[in-house]
This record gives C-alpha cells, sequence and structure tokens, in this order.
C-alpha cells in the first residue's frame, strides 16, 4: 500500500486467517455484532440464539465483509464482565455464524487473549484488540494462530479512559505509538496488522474531528485502516442528537475517511455503509 496513492478501491491485499487466505479487494465493511446487554447503541438485543440468527440472516443477506463479534462492553464508563461470561458469548455466537456460514469472515473484538484463542478454536478468523494488547499473552496468541490483528490506540480502560485526553502533540504521540507497537507486533512474527486510531478512545470530540482530518498520514505505516465512528458522540455530541439519531452523521464521516484512505469501515449500519462504499467507489473509478 501506497501512502502517495490516496484510491481506497485500488488497494488490493491477501490475509493469512489460520492458513486460509483471504484476497481483501477494496474497503471492507466489518459489521457489528455486540452479544453484551450494555453496549452503547445496541446493548441487549441480540443476546438469545434466535435473535443473533436473525441478525446474522440480515448481515449474510446485505453482503457484509466482516461480523465483528463483542462479548464485552468498551464504551466509555463500561464495567468488565467476567472471562467466563465474555467468553460463553462470544462462543455461542461464533457456533451460530459459522453453522449458518462457514466462509464468512469473523472478527473477534476482544482485549483477553484466552478469548481470542478459544474464539479462534471455535473458528474466527481475526482479533479486533481495543486495547492495544494490554494482555501480555495477545500477540504470542495472534503469532501462534497466524490471523490478522487490528491494532488499536487507547489509554487506561473503559472506566477510566475519558479522564486520559491531554497530549502535548496528540498525532505525533499516534504516529509514535503505532510506530513502536507495529515494531514489537512484526517482532513476534505477526504478519497482518490493521490499525485503528481508536476514536472516542481517550480523545476529546476536536481531537477526534482533528485525527480524521489527519487520517490519511497513517497510511505511511503501510498497514489498512480500521475506522470505527459508527454512532459514536464525536457524531451525536456535535450534532446535539442521540446515538439513535446519529446515523446520517455517521454516513458523512465514512464517506469521508474512505476519501482520505480508510480500508475498512466499522459499522452498527451496514447496509448504509456499502451504499456510502459504493457511491464512493463511483467518484473513485469512473
Amino acid at each position: 500500500m501506497s501512502s502517495h496513492n490516496m484510491n481506497p478501491f485500488d488497494e488490493h491485499y491477501t490475509w493469512n486467517c489460520q492458513g486460509k487466505l483471504r484476497t481483501i479487494n477494496g474497503p471492507q465493511v466489518m459489521a457489528i455484532l455486540n452479544v453484551t446487554d450494555d453496549s452503547f447503541y445496541d446493548g441487549g438485543r441480540y443476546t438469545s440464539k434466535s435473535t443473533i440468527q436473525t441478525k446474522i440472516q440480515e448481515l449474510l443477506w446485505e453482503k457484509v465483509d466482516i461480523i465483528d463479534v463483542g462479548g464485552c462492553s468498551t464504551r466509555p464508563g463500561a464495567q468488565e464482565v467476567s472471562e467466563t461470561q465474555e467468553l460463553d458469548r462470544v462462543l455461542k455466537a461464533v457456533s451460530i455464524i459459522r453453522e449458518m456460514n462457514q466462509d464468512i469472515c469473523i472478527s473477534i473484538d476482544t482485549f483477553r487473549a484466552s478469548v481470542a484463542s478459544a474464539a479462534l478454536e471455535a473458528g474466527a478468523d481475526l482479533i479486533n484488540d481495543v486495547s492495544g494488547g494490554r494482555d501480555d499473552e495477545m500477540l504470542d496468541t495472534i503469532a501462534k494462530y497466524k490471523v490478522p490483528y487490528v491494532l488499536m490506540h487507547m489509554r487506561g480502560k473503559s472506566e477510566n479512559m475519558q479522564d486520559l485526553t491531554h497530549y502535548e502533540d496528540i498525532l505525533a504521540e499516534l504516529l509514535q505509538y503505532f510506530d513502536q507497537k507495529i515494531a514489537f507486533a512484526r517482532n513476534k512474527g505477526i504478519k497482518d496488522i490493521i490499525i485503528d486510531l481508536g476514536f472516542g478512545f481517550a480523545k476529546t470530540l476536536d481531537q477526534n474531528y482533528f485525527l480524521l482530518q489527519n487520517l490519511a498520514l497513517f497510511r505511511s505505516f503501510q498497514c489498512p485502516i480500521l475506522l470505527g465512528v459508527s454512532r459514536k458522540s464525536m457524531i451525536y455530541k456535535a450534532l446535539g442528537k442521540t446515538a439513535e439519531q446519529a446515523l446520517n452523521g455517521t454516513s458523512v464521516l465514512h464517506a469521508y475517511g474512505l476519501t482520505q484512505g480508510a480500508n475498512i469501515l466499522r459499522v452498527h449500519d451496514p447496509k448504509e455503509a456499502i451504499e456510502c462504499v459504493s457511491l464512493i467507489k463511483k467518484l473513485y473509478t469512473n
């Protein structure tokens, strides 16, 4: 991936998912499946087998590229659930998805190496770690299973991250963070790294927009960039709305993010995100 080429639709790369090669052509839509009872937007909606099946059927029908399963909310102020509870939730979802479809790419949103390991054994394909490797075993687990790894920037934990928003130079600090973390992960033998700037994680509203304005700078790492802004407070607070009313604002930032080189959109509303990708693609390929 070249940082000079700003056309995200020209980018093709391959992920190794436990020996199964996945070819990635252009921007991907990663649909959020929260099997939690307290996520900020859809907590409690998908906890029984039937509601999970219905949701997965919908996602498969909409032709999402990746389903991102989360069993522990990481919204600001969230309390961590026990490892056992997270494992039960995640493994239930993975087995339901795999019963319904053998091929869809399954991502696991977890900061626990034990959950990552069990989910990968059960048929998941990649790990989305909001903590940036806080669990000492996480990178070794990723290296062992040979799967792609989403490396996110955050500070602290969900309970206290919004008290940790002071930076001398946020751009320089994030560039340095990814530089060091990517080198460390590569040293462990991890090949496929995706970076996520962590919008809303230990960042003020203005800092989020400043980072989004400068998203293209992070292409210099030559790793796919995941954009996670869907229905977040950086949108609804800026508009004086609620998370429920933030779909239009989300689509606007998705469109902008794609023009700045975002490769993966992590979303609550895949149908609208897929439409967004289709229309931006028209602008780049006409």
